[in-house]
């Protein structure tokens, strides 16, 4: 089987995958629609980060694609339901950059808080200016933080130890940590706080979350971060608040329009602005964090292909069944309609087939089943499976 990892993902899930048996190609960059469809004949698995887009069409064209491992936590550039009605599963690293993510954001806080940007510039410029005005201690200060995921509440937790108050603001119903309180609105939050940092996943609501309206509502030299998803924010109306003095300062990691390589050049209406920072996409960019998703999501792959497991999957029933010795393994994904165990198991009866161990999942319109069987069985068997009208794919394990 065959392996290819774009846009440089760690070596870690190289060895992971060697480990497996599988052959890995790598590319540095992330490869256009056109030149992804020429690349993927052949190939089992897929690794990618953000950059690359796994539209319907590319993937209806993948025939021999089994799953997608995005190394990064958004799955938003991965058309999930078409990877799932073609039997392609798709996993994703939630938690392993998470503490790089919130380190960069508590980084930039202070720097921002303390005007660092500004003092750097002006030294490089040759100018010696000690004022303490417009700079400040983060304690006591309150911290917003508009989504309460898995990075938005350790965010939480390490700001309170830094001594800053906490507030934040979710649609589901989340428990507070530590001394945090949740506001009941996103209009109680920023009337509260002085730094307001995001942390919203990708879902199309998610979409131009923050515009003019919500920029007006923040209090007067209030800082502004955006470390989750491009889209979710209206740059020219951030752009319009730092000019006018309104807001003391921002920080944006992640943009509408991303270079698929270094060699393009980077194109904001935030550029040049002062007390502005601007990092290339870099959240979880931490040799440890990208180890850790390198390792994490080469496993998961890796368990796929020998095993047929699909836990913690984004879009496809999750199903883990320990190894049964002696037996070969049917994965069998297929529609969400009653009857279909029965007719897996009638099949299986009527050419004298014992099941040695079987466990089935289902999400939505999909169901995932997998039955350990005896070595010995008539060739017959996997061609019924395949046959029959609910079956999206059949992979035999050994």
């Amino acid at each position: 089987m065959k392996a290819l990892l774009l846009e440089n993902i760690h070596p870690e899930a190289v060895r992971r995958l060697e480990d497996a048996g599988l052959e890995v190609v790598q590319q540095r960059s992330a490869l256009a629609e056109p030149d992804l469809a020429a690349a993927l004949p052949g190939v089992a698995l897929l690794g990618i980060r953000s950059k690359t887009q796994l539209s319907a069409d590319v993937l209806a064209g993948a025939t021999d694609l089994l799953a997608v491992g995005a190394f990064c936590i958004g799955t938003d550039q991965i058309d999930l339901a078409a990877a799932a009605s073609l039997g392609i599963a798709v996993f994703n690293a939630p938690y392993s950059n998470t503490r790089s993510v919130v380190e960069l954001t508590l980084a930039e806080i202070i720097a921002l808080t303390r005007r660092l940007t500004e003092k750097d510039r002006a030294m490089h410029a040759g100018k010696w200016d000690k004022s303490a005005t417009g700079a400040h201690e983060v304690r006591g200060r309150t911290l917003g933080i508009v989504g309460y995921g898995n990075i938005g509440a350790q965010l939480s937790v390490v700001g309170e130890a830094l001594g800053m108050r906490v507030v934040f603001y979710d649609t589901a119903d989340k428990l507070s940590l530590g001394n945090a309180r949740r506001c009941v609105s996103l209009d109680e939050l920023l009337e509260v706080s002085d730094v307001v940092s995001l942390h919203v996943d990708g879902r199309p609501a998610n979409s131009s979350l923050f515009g003019e309206k919500e920029f007006s509502q923040m209090r007067p030299g209030a800082l502004f971060l955006n470390l989750c998803r491009g889209f979710v924010i209206d740059h020219e109306a951030l752009r319009r608040h730092l000019l006018s003095g309104h807001l003391a300062g921002a920080a944006v990691d992640v943009f509408l329009a991303e270079p698929r390589s270094a060699g393009e050049e980077f194109e904001s209406v935030l550029r040049g602005l002062p007390n502005v920072i601007l990092t290339p996409h870099i959240g979880g960019s931490t040799e440890e964090a990208q180890a850790d998703i390198g390792g994490f999501v080469g496993a998961k792959l890796a368990d796929f292909v020998a095993e047929g497991a699909t836990s913690l999957s984004v879009n496809v029933p999750q199903v883990a069944l320990p190894p049964t010795a002696g037996s070969h393994r049917l994965a069998h994904l297929h529609s969400n309609v009653p009857g279909v165990m029965a007719e897996i198991n009638s099949v299986l009866a009527a050419n004298g087939v014992n099941v040695e161990a079987q466990l089935l999942g289902t999400r939505g319109d999909l169901g995932y089943a997998l039955t350990d069987i005896g070595i010995d069985y008539p060739d017959e068997v996997v061609g019924q499976l395949r046959a029959m009208a609910p079956t999206v794919r059949l992979r035999v394990l050994s």
